[in-house]
């Protein structure tokens, strides 16, 4: 049973709304959203009701309108079953060590985490998008969800360069750094993981991504450790009333992603093997 961070002799099992700290009564305040400790009590900040938030999470939707309009232009280019021939979409978008450390190409680092192989594929990274984001966007917000989506992707890019040479393709990155980021706030708020069901879900994808061929292992677990990171930054910087310092955090990142897999893929050599 956790105790009371003010009176450590008290046992509860109340957290605040806002920060996630243990409260006793005695230090409870009620607000429309829940219990909130005496500092988070006293900070002037608009309290915005549950039926008051906006119930549509518009960067979830773009970016699978983003990734269905890529999709559509790749018809074609891949059979929607199987792999197929290529073309321009593909051959543009698809990140390997040789078009970043020889053509230079680094915006692979991102168009690679919107084109996808066949239905299938697609099918099942958007269906997690829409899953994590309709659970994460609402609770963080618009911006900190594009923000750890994108950390989350260029994350999935690095490890996609360090442990492969083969080309790689697809959201699934992302969306890994979403379940991540998913584990933070769900600990955070002090509800049980497995109990939620993303951490099955993790697992079960785990599981998945090293017993099947063509499963890029590199992106899965680089995007999990790369959403968790820029959640749990921005996590903090809440925490300390330091909210850029999240996104700001987010930002090197990224930064340190991009570099990491340019100095990966210059180290490596341009083979495919």
């Amino acid at each position: 049973m956790a105790t009371c961070y003010r009176h450590p002799s008290r046992e509860t099992g109340v957290s605040c709304s806002n920060c996630g700290r243990p409260i006793c009564p005695d230090c409870m305040t009620t607000t429309p959203v829940g219990m909130r400790c005496p500092e988070c009590a006293k900070q002037r900040t608009q309290v915005r009701r549950i039926r008051d938030m906006t119930t549509r999470p518009r960067v979830t939707y773009a970016l699978i309108a983003i990734n269905v309009a890529v999709f559509l232009a790749e018809q074609g280019q891949f059979s929607i079953f199987g792999a197929g021939v290529h073309g321009a979409v593909i051959n543009e978008s698809v990140l390997d060590r040789y078009h970043i450390s020889v053509a230079h190409e680094y915006w692979r680092l991102i168009t690679s985490g919107f084109v996808h192989e066949n239905l299938l594929h697609i099918g099942f990274n958007m269906y997690l998008l829409y899953l994590l984001g309709m659970m994460l966007e609402p609770a963080i917000g618009s911006v900190r969800f594009a923000a750890i989506y994108f950390t989350a992707l260029l994350a999935g890019s690095f490890g996609v360069v360090l442990v492969t040479a083969a080309p790689s393709l697809g959201a699934s990155g992302a969306v890994f750094g979403l379940m991540g980021a998913a584990v933070v706030e769900l600990r955070a708020r002090r509800i049980s993981v497995m109990e939620s069901g993303i951490g099955g879900l993790i697992v079960l994808n785990l599981i998945l991504s090293f017993s099947l061929a063509n499963i890029s292992v590199g992106a899965h677990v680089g995007g999990l450790i790369g959403g968790a990171l820029a959640a749990l930054a921005i996590r903090v910087a809440d925490q300390r009333s330091l909210r850029p310092l999240g996104l700001i955090a987010c930002l090197l990142l990224s930064a340190a992603a991009v570099a990491g897999a340019i100095a990966v893929a210059g180290a490596s050599g341009p083979g495919f093997a």
